[in-house]
């Protein structure tokens, strides 16, 4: 016979959960519908936007449900092939990337030797953009070199991310090779 040493409080605990189970069992009760209503309650009436995961090179599928332009829920969507409704708790917490308060919302530049960030339109942004790369292009263009025709600038490089689709790629792609630019590279190889 084995003999159990077994305190008063350990006694309770161990009553009180077969008790729960019991009655749980016993009255019927079916966690998974439960689970699936809570869920239901969270995004009823909802809208639902399927995108990728930006923080890694995997390309996770994640569907948004927002209400009143408001992102209410997140979670990895079942029909994507790479993740299959399943997300790491990166993807898993990805709706703070919208609803922090820290979130940056209009372009921000910071001057050469400045300590200090400004607001700035989106006009002005794209437009040094473009002043700075066709500079810089210009500067460094490379026409032939050893005689063959290269038609290339080394000191502009491109970095694509996950978040990005096919086209958004291609387009990205063609329009750096149409530059001359020579360092493309995509985050899912760094």
């Amino acid at each position: 016979m084995v003999e159990m040493n077994i305190n008063r409080r350990q006694f309770l605990k161990l009553t009180g959960a077969t008790a729960a189970t019991l009655a749980i069992v016993e009255l019927g009760f079916n966690e998974k519908e439960v689970y699936a209503s809570s869920k239901e309650l969270k995004i009823a009436k909802s809208t639902v936007t399927p995108t990728i995961c930006c923080y890694c090179g995997v390309g996770c599928g994640i569907l948004v449900h927002t209400k009143n332009n408001q992102v209410v829920y997140t979670e990895g969507d079942p029909d994507h092939p790479v993740n299959e409704g399943k997300l790491c708790s990166k993807g898993t917490t990805i709706r703070q990337l919208y609803t922090t308060e820290k979130r940056v919302l209009k372009p921000r530049y910071r001057a050469p030797g400045s300590s200090e960030w400004v607001e700035k339109d989106w006009e002005w942004m794209y437009e040094r953009i473009a002043k700075r790369v066709k500079e810089t292009r210009d500067a460094s263009f490379i026409e032939k070199e050893g005689g063959i025709v290269v038609n290339k600038t080394e000191r502009i490089a491109s970095l694509g991310g996950a978040a990005l689709d096919n086209e958004e790629t291609y387009l990205l792609s063609k329009m750096m090779r149409g530059l001359g630019i020579v360092y493309l590279e995509h985050q899912a190889r760094i």
